[in-house]
């Protein structure tokens, strides 16, 4: 590549010169290439230690003049082909004109002008838009790919200096992380390190300390330990790798790939050493945490942020903090946790204004609301930039709000038109149902329903007065007293200060009447509801009536979703919490439907209308609980295993006894996944929801901590799983709620475990306030952290059940042992993933669905399947193999989707591997009739349209039933752009399976006869198979013993041919009638050699003339009538001789047989496929002359005793997969990285 003109003071230090002229010199790198010694070695080690760029470049061209000292770097080249070509441009275009110069100056200003000009005009078509990743980053790229064999696709994120642990002796070198790996190099003295780990390999990624190792970083793979260290910033490296390895875990979970973020902003001037990549993770993370802090929808995009002072009007305080400004918000958070959250929806704004500073307050800036509150921020540093970016988010904010924004006095930004929204302090009745003025919009299957504008439990509570209720009642009001004194002090709805006093009062127990509203602000949902009008109702009316998997569950939990409770005991409970379930399993078909889910919504229905409960029930799923109700719970088992962490340290006499146990696994999930409602009595679970709402995951683990804590004694005399179950079942059972209002609701779950003495009753605020006062040193970002690491692991996990589950699926008389198997599905596996990171064209990248069974999962293409059995398949051809690769796809592609799953392509290698003489032959007997036989080459346009008609019935049925299913995979592929579509269906593939299992076991008769061109590209696959074999010599003399005998046998075949074809066949004279083709016609189309490009032509491969197509038809389909009415066939009649029609594999019998055998053998092969008509039909279109059978070839083989052994000589499949990890794992997947990168 060409450099930009750098000065080198001294020329020969290191570097040979090979070619020279009075103006140029070309140097290669001393210790490259041959030989080197000692000086090469050291040179090497300089290299990679000082990361130079000749570690990459060994070669390059220098630009000198006669008289000065001082040379200029102007090309370098990782091959002596890629720099001999710019030399010779440079004597070819710049020699001439240079000696025209009289002045060196001169000479030198006009080569580094022109190099520059080159390397711009290079830029300018390479460069896409908006790559601007500056050059020493590049550099670096190129060398990664160079040095691992990554393709272009592969991008580059950072990379650091550090060392890596080969057993107790460090290797200084350079650690490349990229989207997909890490890699490491290190070249000391001789001593080459090449490390490459895919990150969805990685299985523990921890940064840790020990005596061995200084502070370093710790990562695991299921099969080895790595460890780096002494890192300039270990931090920062360890946080890029976390985020990295995330998203692998996300991709195996969603198959998500990691998409370069093009709403984030671009800064103006790029660091010199981070790449594009690195910032837009860097943002990501940002994003991530500032939408969990407050509670945001996902696509919140934060700005900016930065320090300033916000005026707390009720304790008369500046309180110091961080202000964020996002699209549609402006948040502010305290340093100290506690002292004040604030979040300002832009939506509420009317007035953002710059007051005069003072020295008391400078450069403040006051914010106003709809809700007539005024916000006061001082101490902000540029704070006119600041206001402008506000006024900017305020133009941008939907037109549904009128009145355009006008800028008054100090750049204020006007919005007076309020929304229906939270309102003034005093109007406490109009918040308490959020949704009464989005009423008028909804339709009317959901508007009939009183659910649409309150809770269940007030349509279902006896309205029995507050005083009636003596002391419960009084407390009651004095609650909602205190709430309402809080929203005077504090403010009222989104803009609320969120104070430590706030969570006080959760702690206390919200008041019925207020619970519905407190859960919308604190969850944030009320943002989704208020910003999304008329969502809800739409998607009720579009789910009505539709049926998938996801609904049929949720009829089948309706009725056991709180039974116990009045409002779920009829109709009208049941219907809203259908409507509910339904219209969420149509926003997200990649959840769909998780039992569990029907319990929360319940109680999200009694205290919210339909739409309010819905969008709590978003931000449980999508937001707040993540990954808990996908198919395989995998959020609700990470924080278990969270959970079993924090056992182990808070409680450590304990943690052993319960992982004894194995208690924990079966209690948290219930716990988890329905915040203890499903275990508790329902008026003491609430509470805990509501502090859930208010706080996040936290309050879960510390309460179930001190449910552990306060039942240790107990449990530690427990001596089984049932009877530590047993005990915390009566406890939960027996948390009360001295304070509820509500009528008691009997605990089912409380009749099941009451014993003859009662336990004493245990007061849910007691517990609670046990949690905060043992446990609350639990902080959010920790078991952010530790979920980080336990969702490594349970992924990690649940891949490995996968793994075992689809090799348990595979036959038993496969013949491969199960280690071999999970050996088969994981190199299988990388393969499937590498489609995914670089073929983003290809289908396999398209076509993961996580929610199918996981034997349909990971599938593989045709160029994958290539590379696979290219190194792994014992019948080696030389440059035939991706021949013989191509028509075993072909062979295992039943359900021609151009795509084989694991199962298939284990049956592929088995016919190799295992079996005897008889399998392994019959497996490459069937590689040369058709389907493996490709049909395409020989078809003319025609013949393609027929073959195309005949097969497509059968095809259009099997697509109408997977859409009746629901199962259909393109309807899958657009579940992003069209939400709510159900999940496959199960029923589809068990089906399938069952079909499956009742294949009978074929016999050697059951296989169809060969024609002479067909037994020509068997022959010819055996003389490459030989090629490379000690016994070549052998096995060709016996190889041609065995072809001469059976064109022979083949040649009398025919005479047996002619008359007793014609039994079968009644009242077939249309043979002789046919007319005779005529010569007139062009048969060019059959006739045209293949493309001189097709990889597959220049093997030998399948290249048949005029080939019928019924023929690859009819034996692909065991011989049903597929090939009738076909057009006479356009062929010379030397080429029909060598050809073998249909009609031939019902008449043809063998001819080496005894004639009592010849009927038998006709009635089997024809009798049973087709009635006589349809034989006659298709008798006439080609010849019927050769054909050999399958026992010809077997017996004839059987007389050569090397041709034996060959065949029966055991190849151990473990070495081949060793090789092909190694393969993967040095150069992942190199040999189709030009395609796949450039197409990706």
């Amino acid at each position: 590549m060409w450099l930009g003109p750098e000065e080198v003071l001294v020329a020969n230090a290191l570097w040979v010169t090979e070619r020279a002229n009075p103006f140029f010199v070309l140097q290669r790198r001393r210790g490259h290439g041959k030989g080197g010694g000692l000086t090469g070695l050291l040179v090497g080690t300089l290299d990679v230690v000082l990361d130079s760029s000749a570690r990459v470049a060994p070669y390059r061209i220098l630009h000198q003049t006669q008289d000065s000292q001082v040379y200029w770097t102007v090309a370098c080249g990782s091959s002596r082909k890629e720099i001999t070509k710019h030399w010779e441009w440079l004597e070819n275009n710049l020699l001439q004109t240079l000696s025209i110069f009289d002045n060196e100056e001169d000479i030198t200003t006009f080569v580094k002008g022109k190099i520059h000009g080159i390397i711009a005009e290079e830029n300018k078509n390479l460069q896409p838009q908006g790559d601007e990743d500056p050059g020493k980053f590049k550099e670096a790229e190129l060398k990664m790919r160079k040095q691992f064999g990554m393709p272009e696709g592969e991008k580059l994120v950072n990379y650091y200096s550090c060392s890596y642990w080969k057993g107790r002796v460090p290797r200084q070198g350079w650690l490349y992380l990229t989207v997909n790996h890490l890699c490491f190099y290190s070249f000391l003295l001789g001593k080459e390190v090449s490390l490459v780990v895919q990150w969805v390999d990685v299985t523990r990624l921890e940064k840790n300390a020990t005596l061995l190792f200084p502070e370093s970083i710790r990562v695991d793979t299921r099969d080895q330990e790595l460890f780096f260290s002494m890192f300039l910033n270990i931090g920062e490296t360890f946080k890029l790798m976390e985020q990295l390895a995330n998203l692998a875990m996300r991709q195996l979970l969603d198959s998500e790939g990691f998409l370069e973020d093009k709403a984030l902003p671009r800064p103006s001037r790029p660091h010199r050493n981070i790449s594009a990549l690195k910032r837009d993770l860097d943002a990501r993370a940002k994003n991530e945490c500032y939408r969990a802090t407050f509670r945001l929808p996902r696509d919140e995009r934060l700005d900016g942020h930065t320090g300033c002072t916000l005026w707390t009007p009720f304790n008369k305080l500046h309180i110091p903090g961080q202000m964020f400004i996002s699209s549609n918000y402006i948040c502010f958070a305290s340093k100290e946790e506690d002292a004040c959250h604030l979040i300002i929806p832009l939506r509420e704004v009317t007035i953002v204004e710059k007051a005069d500073s003072s020295s008391v307050l400078p450069s403040p800036l006051s914010i106003s609301t709809k809700s007539k509150m005024t916000f006061l921020f001082a101490n902000l540093k540029d704070r006119d930039f600041l206001v402008q970016r506000i006024s900017d988010f305020l133009q941008k904010m939907p037109s549904k709000q009128p009145g355009g924004s006008g800028v008054g006095r100090k750049a204020s930004t006007m919005e007076p038109a309020p929304e229906p929204c939270p309102a003034p302090p005093k109007a406490s009745d109009q918040l308490t149902s959020p949704s009464t003025p989005l009423g008028g919009r909804q339709s009317s299957s959901v508007q009939d329903a009183p659910t649409s504008s309150q809770g269940l439990l007030k349509l279902f509570q006896r309205n029995s007065p507050m005083e009636d209720l003596g002391a419960k009642g009084a407390k009651e009001k004095m609650k909602e007293e205190s709430w309402n004194i809080h929203f005077f002090e504090y403010g009222r709805g989104m803009c609320m200060y969120r104070t430590a006093r706030t969570r006080e009062l959760v702690l206390k127990g919200i008041p019925e009447s207020l619970r519905g509203e407190l859960w919308l602000l604190f969850s944030g949902a009320w943002n989704e509801m208020v910003t999304h009008p008329g969502y809800y109702e739409e998607l009720v009316e579009k789910s009505t009536g539709k049926y998938s998997l996801a609904t049929e569950e949720i009829e089948r939990d309706l009725h056991r979703s709180m039974p116990e409770h009045p409002a779920f005991q009829n109709e009208l409970g049941i219907a809203a919490l259908r409507r509910v379930l339904t219209a969420y399993a149509f926003r997200n078909p990649t959840i769909g439907y998780c039992q569990a889910m029907n319990i929360v919504t319940s109680v999200l229905l009694l205290y919210g209308s339909e739409e309010e409960a819905f969008w709590l029930l978003v931000a449980l799923c999508e937001r707040m609980l993540p990954d808990y109700y996908n198919t395989r719970v995998v959020g609700a088992l990470v924080d278990q295993g969270i959970f079993e962490e924090l056992t182990r340290d808070f409680l450590p006499q304990l943690s052993e006894k319960m992982q004894d146990l194995g208690v924990i696994s079966s209690i948290s999930l219930s716990w988890f996944l329905t915040l203890f409602l499903s275990v508790m009595p329902f008026e003491s679970a609430v509470v805990i929801v509501d502090c859930f709402f208010y706080e996040g995951i936290k309050v879960i683990l510390q309460v179930a901590l001190a449910i552990l804590d306060a039942n240790m004694e107990q449990l530690l005399g427990c001596s089984d799983e049932g009877e530590a179950m047993t005990v915390l079942g009566r406890y939960l059972d027996n948390v009360v709620n001295k304070q509820s209002v509500s009528p008691p609701i009997p605990h089912l779950h409380a009749l099941l475990t009451s014993g003859d003495d009662p336990p004493t009753a245990v007061d849910i605020f007691d517990l609670l306030k046990v949690s905060y006062e043992k446990f609350s040193s639990l902080r959010a970002d920790d078991i952010e952290q530790m979920r980080f690491k336990q969702r490594l692991k349970v992924i990690q996990s649940l891949e490995d059940t996968a793994k075992r589950s689809v090799v348990r699926a595979i036959p038993g008389d496969i013949g491969f042992s199960i280690e071999e198997l999970e050996d088969l599905y994981m190199v299988f596996k990388a393969k499937h993933l590498a489609s995914q990171y670089w073929g983003s064209s290809r289908p396999t990248a398209v076509r993961r669905d996580p929610s199918l069974p996981y034997l349909e999962q990971y599938r593989i293409d045709a160029g994958q399947f290539r590379e696979l059995f290219a190194s792994l398949t014992p019948w080696a051809c030389g440059s035939h193999t991706p021949v013989l690769a191509g028509r075993m796809f072909r062979l295992l592609d039943e359900n021609k989707d151009s795509l084989i799953n694991f199962k298939e392509f284990v049956t592929g290698m088995s016919g190799m591997y295992h079996g005897d003489l008889t399998e392994k032959l019959k497996a490459l007997y069937k590689l040369h009739l058709p389907p493996a036989l490709s049909p395409e080459e020989a078809e003319s346009a025609l013949e393609a349209t027929h073959y195309f008609t005949e097969d497509s019935s059968s095809e259009e049925a099997l697509r109408q039933e997977e859409q009746e299913g629901g199962g259909n995979e393109d309807v899958q592929d657009k579940k992003g752009e069209e939400k709510g579509i159900s999940p496959p269906d199960y029923r589809h593939y068990l089906r399938m399976w069952a079909k499956e299992k009742e294949v009978q076991k074929e016999t050697i008769k059951d296989l169809p006869k060969m024609n002479q061109e067909q037994f020509i590209e068997l022959c010819k696959t055996l003389y490459n198979m030989f090629s490379e074999d000690p016994m070549e010599q052998d096995l060709y003399h016996a190889i041609a013993t065995v072809a001469s005998l059976l064109l022979r046998i083949g040649e009398v075949g025919k005479k047996f041919s002619v008359q007793p074809g014609r039994k079968p066949q009644d009242g077939a004279p249309e043979e002789d009638e046919l007319p005779a083709p005529d010569p007139l016609q062009d048969p060019a189309p059959e006739l045209q050699p293949p493309a001189a490009g097709d990889p597959q032509a220049k093997a030998g491969g399948d290249t048949h003339l005029g080939k019928a197509p019924q023929e690859s038809q009819v034996v692909g389909e065991g011989g049903g009538g597929e090939g009738r009415g076909s057009p006479p066939q356009l062929l010379s009649d030397d080429e029909t001789k060598d050809d073998m029609s249909m009609s031939s594999y019902s008449v043809v019998s063998t001819g080496s047989l005894q004639c009592e055998d010849l009927a038998d053998d006709t009635v089997l092969v024809g009798g049973e496929a087709r009635s006589p008509p349809a034989i006659a039909r298709c008798g006439g279109t080609v010849d019927t002359d050769w054909c050999i059978s399958f026992e010809q070839i077997l017996a004839s083989i059987l007389t050569e005793s090397v041709l034996v052994n060959f065949f029966e000589k055991r190849v151990d499949i473990g070495l081949k997969i060793k090789d092909q990890k190694k393969v993967e794992r040095q150069f992942s997947t190199s040999s189709d990285l030009e395609q796949s990168g450039l197409s990706g």
